[in-house]
């Protein structure tokens, strides 16, 4: 059996070692040991279960060991992991799969799969009944944010259907960053194991960029061309949307796809704008965090 080490730390910025672990083409039963696991955010739980999906694609569903702390557990109650998780490890993770309450909770999105138009109006229903508390007391952002905010979900569930010819996920939370940027935040992470930008975009795009086309190559021809797979003036358009909006509230945005990762990076960030020869990895992730303002 093949055990998979998932990192104390669990979100965009450490994943690497899942997608290396479970890229390797084999078709050795897997566990992911997660015991460790202190901090896990959508980004991580998105991850866990794409891994966990890919590992399973050799016949035998992968085995997972829950996190020890009884408050990451809790957290992963919250936020609908067991539910998600049904299918994809075996045993599924322990959970009554019932949606969680949350008021007085900083829960904007629980893991909400992503399959049809259906499900993106349902995931903006979802997020405005319960963001506006969130983004004007914890964000401190005005009344119009929360349309803006489900205009953002609305695209990047959207980009799942267009692009991925295939099922995701998506959940968004708020937190206090207070030892990273002494504001709170509000992240959205969205995955997908589709065909990735690379060859969505390869059939219109690919002769253009001859040699250079690859994954990142297509991850700048959509990002910062705005290059897209129709040929209809105007659709495809979601990705320069909300780079745009996420600029204005100073917030990152970056996209992983196949080997590459391509991002917008505010000041307070030290993300860098590409990162290459990454493992390989099907679909694409994208993570989103918006800061609350500043004082004044």
């Amino acid at each position: 059996m093949r055990v998979v080490e998932v990192p104390r730390s669990l979100d965009y910025r450490t994943v690497e070692s899942l997608h290396a672990a479970v890229g390797q083409g084999d078709q050795l039963p897997t566990l992911f040991d997660a015991r460790r696991i202190e901090w896990i955010d959508p980004n991580g739980m998105l991850a866990l279960l794409a891994a966990g999906t890919v590992a399973g694609m050799g016949g035998t569903l992968p085995r997972i060991s829950l996190p020890e702390r009884s408050e990451v557990l809790g957290y992963l109650n919250r936020m609908g992991f067991a539910r998600a998780a049904r299918g994809i490890f075996s045993p599924p993770p322990p959970g009554d799969g019932r949606r969680q309450s949350h008021r007085a909770s900083d829960v904007l999105l629980e893991i909400t799969p992503v399959t049809t138009n259906s499900d993106v109006h349902q995931v903006v229903d979802r997020v405005q009944s319960r963001a506006g508390a969130i983004l004007a007391q914890t964000l401190r952002y005005p009344a119009h944010a929360v349309v803006r905010f489900s205009v953002i979900l609305s695209e990047v569930c959207q980009n799942i259907i267009e692009h991925a010819d295939a099922p995701g996920w998506v959940a968004a939370q708020a937190y206090n960053w207070s030892r990273r940027l002494g504001r709170h935040v509000a992240v959205i992470a969205v995955c997908d194991l589709g065909r990735g930008f690379s060859a969505s975009l390869a059939e219109e795009h690919a002769q253009r960029f001859g040699g250079r086309w690859g994954d990142a190559a297509a991850l700048e021809a959509a990002f910062l061309h705005g290059y897209t797979r129709f040929r209809d003036a105007g659709r495809g358009q979601g990705i320069q949307q909300i780079r745009r909006q996420v600029a204005r509230w100073d917030g990152l945005l970056s996209i992983r796809s196949g080997t590459a990762r391509i991002a917008d990076a505010p000041a307070w960030s030290q993300s860098p704008r590409m990162l290459e020869n990454l493992p390989a990895f099907p679909g694409a992730q994208i993570n989103i965090v918006l800061p609350g303002l500043r004082d004044g």
